[in-house]
């Protein structure tokens, strides 16, 4: 599921081929993945120029010459691509924007879970869909201020997209990991040190997946996405991965927060 890691790569993905790109055609390959009627989009969009673009959270703008902006969000499997020629568009592209350099953007997306959708501004589209700020964003003030007195769990509590908006599940399991704290503690009950290290694991975590360009893969043997099920890439050959890199005898609990599969160490993560 693409993430703000994955998100932000495609953003800077297509920072370099948009920008003072005019759109010529609107080609809708699957209307599935469409929020808004197709011939409004085709109409707001074509003729016209992209400015820039930006991210919040999940979600990708490219914003165009008029102040208004298209609003990228990939659902489960949603993806972007480049191609010039017919026969080389992607598998499962869904939208394509044809640019005036001849180039064609694609949106794929296998599932058809993401959504195109236009919006006034980013910030109105931030104000409809009640997200709070984005999470390389937000300070250790605001963090703060909005666990609170909360008497939610915490990790439940870092998924909602109405806090801060971008952290996901395997994202939350990292940063509590290296922040050295139990998913299960009631927000309300952590300190103003704990808050600092829990901001300061947000920082590390989102910007060492963008550095790799979320390849997990090439994360440091030290996180502990490590010991999920689908990568022994820091052990390979072994079964090490299972294990804390920080306390090696200490084998990764994998229980249920929320709904949520949740992995933990019972050492560097106490109750509390």
């Amino acid at each position: 599921m693409p993430e703000l890691p994955e998100v932000e790569t495609y953003r800077r993905f297509l920072d370099e081929l948009v920008i003072e790109e005019t759109i010529t055609v609107f080609e809708v390959k699957d209307a599935h993945v469409l929020a808004a009627d197709e011939a409004v989009l085709r109409a707001a969009l074509v003729g016209r120029t992209v400015v820039q673009t930006s991210r919040l959270g999940k979600n990708c703008f490219l914003h165009l010459d008029d102040g208004r902006v298209l609003v990228l969000h990939f659902g489960m499997t949603g993806d972007v691509g480049a191609y010039r020629d017919e026969a080389d568009a992607p598998r499962f592209t869904r939208v394509a924007l044809h640019l005036g350099s001849g180039l064609r953007i694609a949106f794929v997306d296998p599932r058809k879970f993401g959504r195109i959708r236009l919006a006034e501004s980013v910030g109105a589209y931030q104000e409809a869909k009640k997200l709070g700020p984005d999470a390389l964003d937000i300070t250790t003030e605001q963090l703060g201020a909005a666990l609170g007195r909360r008497k939610t769990l915490l990790k439940p509590l870092l998924l909602d997209q109405r806090l801060t908006a971008g952290l996901g599940n395997w994202i939350v399991d990292e940063v509590l990991f290296q922040a050295k704290i139990h998913p299960e503690r009631v927000a309300g009950t952590l300190t103003e040190t704990e808050i600092k290290r829990l901001h300061s694991a947000i920082q590390l975590v989102l910007r060492t997946a963008i550095q790799h360009e979320a390849n997990y893969r090439n994360f440091p043997a030290s996180f502990l996405i490590h010991a999920r099920e689908w990568d022994d890439s820091a052990t390979p050959g072994t079964d090490k991965h299972r294990f804390c890199p920080v306390h090696p005898g200490t084998e990764i609990e994998k229980t249920y927060v929320g709904g949520r599969a949740t992995y933990t160490c019972p050492v560097c993560q106490p109750r509390g």
